[in-house]
């Protein structure tokens, strides 16, 4: 049985930096599609970042680009979101996701995935 879940989250200075993590466990990272998204505030559902399993492509929403990183480490079954330069419309619940092959990146920005983890509360406030 799949399970993912997202830490890391906390309160942080706009410019300043946190790094997020997706402990995963159940399927195999190398064959499989995790995203990060995020739900702020009166806003819906936004996906950030994604990753292609079988070459580790990536790629990020507009809002995110040059600023966040997603990364996956398969040893450790974890896949992280480097955020840098935060800023305070950063602010929200980040939740990673996963999907098995076949996919593509463009569905999982937009959200199609079978199974997610629990969020963590990013804050960036002054």
């Amino acid at each position: 049985r799949f399970s993912c879940r997202a830490s890391g989250g906390g309160l942080v200075q706009p410019g300043g930096s946190l790094k997020l993590s997706c402990a995963a466990s159940g399927l195999q990272l190398d064959s499989t599609f995790i995203g990060w998204f995020r739900l702020a505030p009166g806003k819906g559902r936004e996906g950030i970042s994604c990753v292609r399993p079988m070459d580790g492509r990536t790629d990020s929403a507009d809002s995110v680009s040059g600023r966040f990183t997603i990364s996956r480490d398969d040893v450790r079954d974890t896949i992280y979101l480097h955020m840098n330069s935060l800023k305070p419309e950063d602010t929200a619940v980040y939740y990673c996701a996963a999907q098995p092959q076949p996919h593509a990146l463009s569905r999982c920005l937009d959200g199609d995935m079978t199974y997610w983890g629990k969020g963590t509360l990013v804050t960036v406030s002054s």
